[in-house]
C-alpha cells in the first residue's frame, strides 16, 4: 500500500508534544507500516537499519510504546490496520466491478453519489465524493470491523464489550479478538469470560499472566492471614500482612 490520506491538522494535534526528531521517527514507522502492510516486527533492529534509525533506539522504543500496541505478531497501529483493511476491501470491489465491465455511468441527482464512485485497484482511495470527510491515522474509527457476536459469547456480553472498547477508542478488530481468545486459553478461560473480566475491570485487552499474578497474591495473602491468626492465638503480635 503506497498511498494513504494525510490530514495535516489531525497529525499536528496528535504529535504536537513530540520533538522534531520523535515526530520524524514516528512518521517513518507509519510509512513503513503502510508500505509493508504488516505490523512493526518484534525484532526491531532490522527495521531501524532499513529506516536508518539505528542511532535512535530509545526514541523508537518510546514511539512504539506510545502509539502502537504490542501483540504476538508485532507492534500494531490500530488506525493503520483499519486503513489497510479498507484499502483491500475497496480493491476487491474494484475487481468485481471490472469483471462486470467497469465503472457504471454516473446518474444525475443521485441521493447517494458515493454508490457509483468506484476506485482504482492500484490507488483505491484516489476518488473522493463531495461529502467525504478526510480520515487520518489518528482519527477514531467510525465503525468496528467485527460486528457479529463471536461463537460462544452472549449478545449482551459482546454488546457491553464493544461499548467498552469504543469508550477506550479501540476498534473490535479480528486481530484483537484472536489475541483475547489466545490469552484466554492460556488462563483456561473462554472468550466470554475474558470479555466479562475486561468489562468488570475496564481493560482494553487481556493477558493470561494478570490472572496468574492475582491468584499468586491471593494465595500469598491467604497464607499470611493464616499465619496472622496463629500468631494472634499464640500471642505473637509482630506478624504483618504482606501485599503484592
Amino acid at each position: 500500500m503506497h498511498y494513504y490520506k494525510f490530514n495535516i491538522a489531525d497529525w499536528h494535534l496528535a504529535t504536537s508534544h513530540l520533538s522534531l526528531q520523535e515526530e520524524a521517527v514516528y512518521f517513518k514507522l507509519i510509512n513503513f507500516y503502510y508500505d509493508t502492510e504488516l505490523p512493526i516486527p518484534l525484532e526491531t533492529e532490522s527495521v531501524m537499519r532499513r529506516l536508518r534509525l539505528k542511532g535512535n533506539v530509545v526514541i523508537v522504543k518510546e514511539v512504539l510504546q506510545e502509539f502502537f500496541v504490542l501483540e504476538d505478531d508485532g507492534w500494531h497501529h490500530q488506525r493503520c490496520d483499519l486503513e489497510i483493511s479498507k484499502y483491500h476491501s475497496k480493491a476487491e470491489v474494484n475487481r468485481e466491478v471490472g469483471k462486470l465491465g467497469g465503472r457504471p455511468k454516473k446518474i444525475n441527482n443521485l441521493d447517494n453519489p458515493s454508490i457509483t464512485e468506484m476506485v482504482s485497484e492500484n490507488n483505491p482511495q484516489i476518488t473522493l465524493t463531495t461529502n467525504h470527510k478526510p480520515l487520518t491515522i489518528n482519527q477514531e474509527p467510525l465503525t468496528n470491523i467485527n460486528t457479529i457476536t463471536p461463537e460462544g459469547v452472549s449478545d449482551e456480553v459482546f454488546k457491553d464489550f464493544c461499548k467498552l472498547r469504543k469508550g477506550l477508542k479501540a476498534p473490535v478488530t479480528q486481530t484483537a479478538m484472536n489475541g483475547l481468545a489466545k490469552e484466554g486459553q492460556k488462563a483456561n478461560l473462554t472468550l466470554e469470560q475474558v470479555m466479562i473480566l475486561c468489562c468488570q475491570n475496564g481493560w482494553r485487552g487481556f493477558k493470561a499472566e494478570w490472572i496468574k499474578e492475582k491468584k499468586t497474591v491471593e494465595q500469598r495473602n491467604s497464607t499470611v492471614m493464616s499465619g496472622l491468626t496463629r500468631g494472634i492465638i499464640g500471642g505473637n503480635k509482630d506478624v504483618k500482612l504482606l501485599g503484592k
